[in-house]
């Protein structure tokens, strides 16, 4: 089974932020990742992980003014020398967290806006952050999202991120393959992971309708599990959904996921 880290910004919260860390480890995760760690101090963040053993797996860079629903700024022309700001501060705390890569979510495409300069602004962005992050020796990831929970978000399918990141050139970015907003969509989901995989440094799960735990909605889990151990992924799994209840009681997916795991570990060992 896939390596499964516990995204601590929608899982456990019915406790305080610092104090998810030591429920996830207890949970049975390994990893964590989470959108903004921001407004913590990277020092006490890193405390929260090495108390556990935990291992910080992602967060995403400064995205803006989020309460007032801005989702990115690596699009928007008037707003570079923030941009940049974001990407020190996002390396910063990546080095201290021991975080091996970065999300840049895009943004959204504002209204009017000269669809020339957007794309322009968007690859000259994402060359300067992938460059920034890999003399950092940190990977650069950018993700589609669904245009029904961020109407407007500009970068929203798989064909488009890959002509994306051909254009800026980099070898040092890669595609966060989100499997619950790219059933949304564009579905074809195992095709698209084994066509895809060299180019996929992460992926993310949760349930759709609902955005809530495997097993809630109509992707098959189960499958898609052992397509990517049949395909040799290597990297970790975000669990980034909703719980429909506590957290805790919406972890039989993931046990069962490591209870069938069990048997092929042992032949192996």
């Amino acid at each position: 089974m896939p390596k499964f880290c516990a995204n601590l910004t929608m899982l456990f919260n019915e406790h305080d932020f610092l104090d998810r860390f030591a429920h996830a480890r207890r949970a049975g995760f390994e990893g964590v990742e989470f959108l903004f760690p921001y407004a913590f101090a990277k020092e006490e963040i890193a405390r929260r992980l090495a108390d556990n053993g935990l291992t910080q797996v992602l967060h995403n860079m400064p995205a803006g003014d989020w309460a007032k629903g801005e989702r990115g700024l690596a699009i928007l022309p008037d707003r570079r020398s923030e941009f940049r700001a974001g990407v020190a501060q996002a390396i910063d705390y990546a080095a201290a967290l021991g975080c091996g890569q970065v999300n840049c979510l895009v943004g959204v495409a504002p209204e009017g806006a000269d669809p020339a300069r957007l794309r322009e602004t968007l690859v000259e962005n994402l060359a300067h952050a992938a460059a920034e992050l890999k003399r950092a020796g940190l990977r650069l990831l950018i993700e589609p999202i669904n245009t029904r929970d961020i109407p407007g978000f500009y970068l929203n399918g798989t064909v488009q991120a890959l002509a994306l990141m051909d254009e800026v050139g980099s070898d040092n970015l890669f595609l966060q393959y989100d499997i619950y907003h790219m059933q949304i969509m564009e579905g074809d989901l195992a095709p698209t992971l084994q066509a895809h995989l060299s180019r996929i440094a992460h992926i993310q799960i949760a349930d759709t309708p609902g955005r809530h735990e495997p097993g809630t909605g109509e992707i098959n889990y189960p499958f898609l599990f052992d397509h990517l151990d049949r395909l040799g992924y290597a990297g970790w799994v975000g669990c980034e959904y909703k719980p429909a209840g506590r957290t805790t009681e919406g972890l039989g997916w993931f046990e069962q996921a490591r209870t069938q795991a069990q048997p092929s570990r042992r032949k192996s060992a």
